[in-house]
């Protein structure tokens, strides 16, 4: 019986809406396979309610790791224990999230177990009986559809925002399997983690951000932005032109240096539109394009443009959008 794995990114115990998404894709290609199981590994410790949690969302099995040495996000120590949970579970794919710690944890455990990896893939088909990933290429100009050899597992990370969570079944329940890791001999350890500003959420789970761009001018006018986001609840992203600047941090930079973003609604604010920023925003449902310049690049892949200067319009679209979700 075939089983699709999902390796899920936890914080502070709880994880993250992007295994959530995995699993919802784990579960529908175990139903069109006939007779597929879905499992879950975790790593590291978990919330006491979250097992009960991932079952209602779809698993139908826990592989849970534990071990001193898989206390916080490490590479080698969690790239040891997905293998040590893999060798147990024995999976025919894995999911993996295209997250900053995915896409950092993913190529250790391919080549740890020398099977092949599929990165930042946006749809899975299944052709008799084998799996087909297709994923963005060329910057996102073209995309193309991968399959993978006879080694198992099928290891492929999925671009968040792509898939919906399934609605919690209170009725499923999966069995959890503790798998226990010995010492890891980690040649790299984290010594601590800083809080980006504010509360907002990740630029990959976002369902709205509001990115700046050169027009931004210095970082007192990123100000702008944060009201805009504060009134719509989004995420504040950056151009890498802002972020060489110095004018905001890289861990806002969205393109192909910096994070690849798929939300619901992507304002670009004083943005060109470098093809190296498309890669990163490109497949955003809704784009809003603010620019003085109307033969802007940005405007050629834009859902909605405004050409005028972005210092009047921001401020109006705060005022509206304050108003009518007040409404």
């Amino acid at each position: 019986m075939p089983m699709f794995a999902v390796l899920a990114e936890l914080k502070d115990g709880a994880a993250r809406k992007i295994t959530l998404e995995m699993l919802a894709e784990a579960r529908r290609l175990a139903a069109l396979s006939g007779s597929g199981s879905v499992g879950l590994i975790a790593l590291g410790p978990m919330a006491p309610e979250e097992a009960e949690r991932l079952a209602h969302q779809g698993a139908d099995r826990i592989y849970h790791v534990e071990g001193e040495a898989l206390a916080g996000y490490a590479a080698e120590a969690h790239a040891e224990g997905a293998k040590a949970a893999l060798e147990r579970a024995k999976p025919d794919t894995l999911f993996m999230g295209a997250t900053s710690q995915g896409k950092d944890l993913a190529p250790r455990v391919a080549a740890r177990l020398r099977v092949g990896l599929a990165s930042d893939c946006t749809e899975f088909t299944l052709q008799n009986g084998d799996l087909v990933a297709r994923r963005p290429i060329y910057a996102g100009k073209a995309f193309g559809r991968v399959a993978w050899n006879a080694a198992r597992p099928r290891i492929a990370t999925i671009r968040p925002n792509t898939f919906t969570p399934l609605e919690p079944d209170s009725s499923r329940k999966a069995q959890v399997e503790k798998v226990p890791i010995g010492p890891v001999k980690a040649r790299a350890r984290v010594a601590g983690f800083e809080r980006s500003e504010g509360e907002m959420l990740d630029l990959t789970e976002a369902n709205i951000i509001v990115s700046g761009g050169r027009a931004m001018q210095g970082p007192e006018n990123f100000e702008l932005l944060r009201k805009l986001c504060k009134v719509l609840g989004a995420t504040l992203g950056a151009s890498r032109a802002a972020v060489d600047a110095g004018w905001i941090d890289h861990s806002h930079q969205v393109g192909q240096t910096g994070k690849v973003v798929n939300p619901t609604v992507y304002f670009a604010v004083g943005i060109s539109g470098a093809i190296q920023h498309l890669a990163g925003m490109s497949s955003s449902r809704t784009i809003v394009a603010i620019n003085k310049d109307k033969d802007a690049p940005i405007f050629k892949i834009a859902s909605y443009g405004i050409v005028g200067d972005l210092y009047q319009v921001v401020p109006l679209l705060t005022e509206e959008f304050e108003r009518a979700l007040k409404e």
